[in-house]
C-alpha cells in the first residue's frame, strides 16, 4: 500500500529531503508532495498567470488564489499531512496547511519543538500525533506498515 503524504511547512531548509531520504532509505512506500518550493514562482505565479497586477497586495492576492488552490488540491489526494513548525521563520502558511488538514480530515503528524508548546497548544490538540522531530514523524509513518 502507497500512502502520499503532504509535507507542510517552511521552505527553507532541508527539512524534507531529510525525511525523503530516510523513508527511501527504509523502503518506505511513499509519495511526497507539498508546496511549491521555488519561493519566486510562488510569489510571482499570480502574475505569470493573470498578468500585471496594480499594486503588491493584489499581486500577493493573486498568488495567494493559485497557491491554494494548488495547496488544496494536493492535500485532498495526500493519505497523511506532516506540519513541521521550526524555530526560525513565521509559520502561517505551516498553521493553514495543517488547520486544512484538520478541516479536510486528514491524518495529522505536527513536528514541533519543545519551544512551540504552548503556542500550538489547541493546533496540537487536534493532530493526530504531535512529535518533536522529523525522524519521529517518519517512525510513525513506518509503524502503519508493521
Amino acid at each position: 500500500m502507497e500512502l502520499t503524504v503532504y509535507l507542510a511547512g517552511e521552505i527553507h531548509s532541508n527539512w524534507r529531503e531529510e525525511l525523503k531520504s530516510k523513508a527511501l532509505e527504509n523502503k518506505l512506500p511513499l509519495t511526497f508532495v507539498g508546496p511549491q518550493e521555488n519561493h519566486d514562482l510562488s510569489d510571482d505565479i499570480g502574475e505569470k498567470i493573470l498578468g500585471s497586477q496594480p499594486n503588491n497586495v493584489a499581486r500577493d492576492d493573486a498568488a495567494s488564489s493559485v497557491n491554494n488552490l494548488r495547496t488544496q488540491v494536493l492535500m485532498q489526494k495526500a493519505d497523511v499531512v506532516i506540519a513541521l513548525f521550526g524555530e526560525k521563520f513565521k509559520q502561517w502558511n505551516t498553521a493553514m496547511d495543517a488547520s486544512m488538514a484538520v478541516t479536510l480530515n486528514k491524518p495529522l503528524i505536527l513536528i514541533r519543538p519543545d519551544s512551540l508548546v504552548h503556542p500550538l497548544k489547541e493546533l496540537s490538540n487536534r493532530a493526530n500525533v504531535t512529535v518533536e522531530t522529523v525522524d519521529q514523524a517518519l517512525d510513525v509513518l513506518q509503524y502503519i506498515y508493521q
